[in-house]
């Protein structure tokens, strides 16, 4: 099986994509190993900062060491250079907040999953004809779940998962499903600033593991 592939089934299987940054590395790490404990297997992280690449380098080596079977992806990947660095530091999947056509190519041609932000029909043909297999809708707030609803029998053969403006409730996430994504990507709805700042691990472990139940429940 193609890292691709693989990507993309633990992803879909799991419903749903946690993703944060946070500047402080130990903070990373803890909230890294709460969603490993709450039964999470893939995880962006989001380059947002100065801090990124070695937070995710440390990230990388904590997951090596302790995590068997959790992918770590990176996030906010807006250029060539940036998709170069984290590639050579590990990162299992690469996402975007739109299409970076010579990222897609870089990946594609080493097989990891590219999953870049579309918003329009003529962004998602564009990444469909550059070889990517999975689409995140983005800002989903923005879209809504209609817009999935209305688009998807024209690409019957991508995977869609919306990031931005999914909430943690069961009305939010199956109205997502519903239209026909495969996951949800979850921010800071579920690990929230404020969260972070208190270091409420607890909370972000119990709230991880209803939504995924709230998941295989909807899917049921």
């Amino acid at each position: 099986m193609s890292t691709i592939e693989n990507a993309i089934e633990v992803i879909v299987k799991q419903g749903m994509l946690p993703l944060y940054f946070n500047a402080a590395e130990n903070k990373s790490v803890s909230i890294l190993k709460t969603l490993y404990n709450a039964g999470i297997r893939a995880v962006e992280y989001t380059s947002r900062g100065p801090e990124a690449i070695a937070n995710f380098q440390k990230l990388i080596e904590v997951r090596n060491a302790e995590m068997p079977g959790m992918l770590l992806g990176i996030g906010t990947i807006k250029n060539l250079a940036q998709a170069e660095t984290y590639y050579l530091a590990g990162a299992d999947f690469f996402i975007s907040p739109g299409f970076v056509p010579e990222v897609a190519s870089f990946l594609i041609g080493k097989e990891v999953l590219y999953a870049p932000g579309c918003m329009t029909p003529t962004e998602i043909i564009a990444a469909e004809n550059a070889g990517v297999k999975f689409i995140k809708l983005f800002p989903g707030n923005i879209l809504g779940p209609d817009f999935m609803s209305g688009i998807k029998d024209v690409f019957p053969n991508l995977i869609f998962m919306p990031t931005g403006g999914v909430d943690t409730t069961r009305q939010s996430i199956e109205t997502w499903f519903n239209a026909g994504v495969s996951a949800v990507g979850m921010g800071s709805k579920l690990i929230s600033k404020n969260i972070m700042e208190n270091e409420a691990y607890d909370t972000i472990e119990k709230e991880t593991k209803r939504v995924l139940e709230l998941i295989e429940n909807i899917r049921n």
